[in-house]
């Protein structure tokens, strides 16, 4: 059985202080290829997620880690000891990087020969791939197929007169590859267990690595519901393993704000107890960027040598009273965003961009949302209203008032941080602000009253709820402070002073979003 990583560093554009070693603004090409070997020989990560989604990618990255840093990887065997995974482009909806997926793919022979090359054997340097957005089995029996049968099995291919592919460029290896399903929205994760078991009867794997989504669930249906949905995806997908004779090893996509999973070094210990069954945890650039260097080093290296927790099973009694929960949130929460969506949309612009990424709206890509309403990426939407003064954490909360006892067990039972994540979130509330937005000069940022008035509520909600708000610190009081200076300088007209204000903000949270 191979090394299964217990942590895998992403390239999420999350962080509000800049790395040391980066010149510019934003994280860009080969300071990639350098994040990578940094991740692995400075910070213990166990995997690096090479993301070929909604941005430009170096395609030679493994020769260029082998190259440049031989030494650290004549000891560390990419592939065997630290593994390096391609998120690919989803080609059922991002039309225009359907050839990128391709591309991808065709990469890994690549990267096999030459580690055969650099380790003087057979070394699979990269054999999985992540595919986004995964809605059905057949998204990556299509994937595992088009390697198998055009990737690799082009050698057999008859060019002209006898002479076939692989008489012309070798052999390709490997002759398979492994596809992580990727689950990120509601009906995809409450049907992970068939998606599993449609892939397994093909693939016939000794395992499976499966990828739950937490902040774009988050982002669509709100906090509550994307913990309990990560819960329900959790359960039928080790339900389905143990089912199947298949052993599941579930990756969770937390990152370091509560609304997207509340994962930083001083989470660690909360977290792994909060995803119990989780096997892999993404280290998101905030975690790593923005907290000191021994710190991250430290937490890191106790979720490598934790044990794995047990997972948590729900009855189906259980399911359904979470499901019901989790329907009556969303509608309170997606009626709240839809009028804040214009805002969202306007601070998403004026936020710094952390690495060259391309939006995902339009004709280069996926529009994220609901209702027809577009909505920026997860880190954005959770910088933008933070920044207004309105943790997203707390939209919709009033819905909580009106559970039943059996839905407060549930909920409690399987969310178990719940209050403190509240807690934690509240901190960055300002009402002041929250009361302007209605009378604010600026169109884009104007909020109608009758929705602040629902965002009020659920503030109001925090207390009945029995949720403590610990003492806001220095840096809390500072961020009110930030976001009051932000409406003023937006309200006149002084964008600089205001873009400037977003970059202080996001370092006192330790994140853009």
């Amino acid at each position: 059985m191979r090394k299964v990583p217990r942590t895998m560093c992403t390239q999420h554009p999350d962080y509000a202080s800049m790395p040391q070693w980066v010149s510019g603004d934003f994280i860009k090409g080969d300071d990639e290829v350098y994040e990578a070997y940094v991740n692995y020989s400075v910070y213990g990560c166990q995997e690096t997620m090479w993301d070929f989604e909604g941005k430009d990618v170096d395609i030679y990255v493994v020769r260029k880690l082998l190259e440049s840093y031989g030494g650290f990887f004549i000891n560390n065997v990419l592939g065997e000891d630290i593994f390096l995974t391609y998120r690919l482009p989803n080609p059922n909806v991002e039309v225009s990087d359907r050839k990128v997926y391709a591309e991808a793919l065709e990469t890994i022979p690549m990267a096999y020969d030459l580690a055969r090359v650099f380790y003087g054997r057979p070394v699979r340097a990269i054999f999985e791939v992540i595919f986004p957005l995964t809605s059905s089995h057949m998204d990556l029996i299509l994937t595992l197929k088009y390697y198998e049968k055009v990737v690799a099995g082009k050698c057999s291919v008859e060019l002209y007169n006898g002479v076939k592919v692989a008489d012309l460029i070798g052999e390709v290896e490997p002759k398979s590859i492994e596809v992580i399903p990727l689950v990120e929205d509601m009906e995809s994760l409450l049907r992970v267990d068939s998606i599993i078991e449609g892939y397994v009867k093909v693939a016939r794997p000794s395992y499976m690595r499966v990828f739950i989504a937490r902040s774009d669930p988050a982002m669509n249906y709100g906090l509550v519901p994307a913990v309990l949905l990560a819960k329900i995806a959790l359960s039928r997908a080790h339900e389905a393993g143990g089912r199947l004779g298949v052993e599941v090893y579930p990756i969770i996509g937390v990152g370091p704000t509560p609304f997207r999973g509340n994962f930083n070094p001083r989470t660690v210990d909360r977290t792994l107890n909060e995803y119990r069954g989780v096997y892999t945890f993404t280290v998101q650039s905030a975690f790593r960027y923005d907290y000191g260097v021994d710190s991250v080093k430290a937490a890191i290296d106790s979720i490598n040598n934790a044990k794995p927790t047990e997972p948590v099973i729900m009855s189906k009694g259980e399911e359904e009273t979470a499901l019901a929960l989790i329907r009556q949130y969303i509608e309170r929460y997606q009626a709240e965003v839809e009028g804040l969506a214009k805002a969202i949309n306007y601070m998403s612009q004026l936020l710094p961009p952390r690495r060259t990424r391309r939006l995902h709206v339009g004709l280069f890509g996926y529009g994220r949302g609901f209702r027809g309403v577009t909505l920026p990426r997860a880190i954005a939407f959770v910088g933008a209203l933070c920044s207004m003064g309105i943790p997203p954490e707390l939209l919709g909360l009033s819905t909580l008032l009106k559970l039943n006892e059996e839905q407060w067990k549930v909920l409690e039972n399987h969310y178990v941080n719940l209050r403190r994540d509240l807690g934690e979130a509240a901190q960055y509330v300002c009402v002041e602000c929250i009361e302007q937005l209605p009378n604010i000069k600026v169109n884009e940022l104007r909020v109608s009253r009758e929705v602040t008035s629902m965002v009020l509520e659920d503030i109001k909600a925090l207390d009945q709820l029995g949720v403590k708000t610990p003492l806001q610190g220095f840096e809390h009081r500072k961020h009110s402070l930030l976001v009051r200076l932000f409406l003023e300088s937006i309200s006149n007209g002084y964008i600089n002073e205001a873009k400037g204000y977003l970059v202080e903000m996001a370092k006192a949270r330790r994140a853009i979003g």
